[in-house]
């Protein structure tokens, strides 16, 4: 029986998740399909149900439900309990459990560009789903201070209020970071752009955005105008897919170079 596995988020055109999925689904001959659905708030109860009556076998989240979807599951991995934040859905042992395998993505991506994280400053730009993800992977990388911005700054409050060892400033502001990464949903869009002033930060910095469609965002446009190293967040697309992947499937698949350039947009 063919299995249906499904990335639920609001926008959800940009995502290359059937893209990857379907690829090492195809690579490694499972009798399955990976689609994409744009859902509302109203909507995510019943895709659960779907989850429980095995109409669908397994769900990625992505923005803005990560935090949305919790209430309606049966049981939180160790990652997805420490973040609140879920994005990998599984059916075991009659219970429907949310996972997060962005953690893992987000560290293996940054260790990756060997950029030195330790006992550096990094500033978060967004308060969303995948922010308590970025922070916890940061502080398994021993990052000396981690400040966080965001538009709305009570969201930021409520992320403080689960990290007290963050700092909060204010949205626009910008002292002088080692490492920024765009969290935020603000580049989906070729017209999207942050109030960043990329003059007042010193070269050689480097510059993360978790969007990887488009692959180069106004932001890292921007940072590398002004003598910024950047980086997508493709790596970390592909290795949160690749733990994913192996909780449904039981098959860690290969990360080379053409899986890489699959995904190159």
């Amino acid at each position: 029986m063919k299995k249906n596995f499904l990335v639920i988020g609001n926008p959800i055109d940009h995502s290359l998740s059937p893209k990857l999925h379907n690829y090492w689904i195809k690579k490694y001959k499972i009798d399955a399909v990976y689609e994409k659905k744009l859902l509302n708030n109203n909507e995510i109860e019943g895709i659960i149900s779907n989850i429980r009556e095995e109409k669908i076998h397994g769900l990625n989240v992505t923005v803005p439900f990560k935090k949305t979807v919790i209430p309606f599951l049966d049981d939180l991995s160790e990652e997805a309990k420490i973040s609140q934040s879920v994005n990998t859905i599984y059916k075991n042992d009659n219970k429907v459990i949310g996972d997060n395998t962005d953690i893992e993505g987000f560290k293996l991506s940054l260790e990756e560009t060997e950029q030195e994280i330790k006992n550096k400053k990094a500033l978060i730009l967004g308060a969303g789903g995948v922010v308590p993800s970025i922070i916890i992977a940061l502080k398994k990388m021993q990052t000396g201070k981690i400040f966080l911005s965001n538009r709305t700054e009570l969201k930021a409050i409520e992320i403080k209020k689960k990290f007290p060892e963050i700092e909060i400033i204010k949205w626009g502001d910008t002292l002088d970071f080692d490492i920024i990464i765009n969290a935020t949903s603000i580049g989906l869009k070729k017209e999207n752009k942050i109030n960043i002033n990329y003059q007042q930060i010193s070269k050689d910095k480097f510059f993360y955005d978790v969007i990887y469609n488009p692959s180069e965002t106004n932001f890292l446009k921007n940072a590398k105008k002004y003598g910024g190293i950047i980086k997508n967040g493709k790596m970390m697309f592909i290795y949160q897919a690749q733990k994913a992947f192996f909780i449904w499937h039981k098959v860690v698949p290969e990360v080379d170079n053409e899986t890489i350039n699959l995904l190159d947009v």
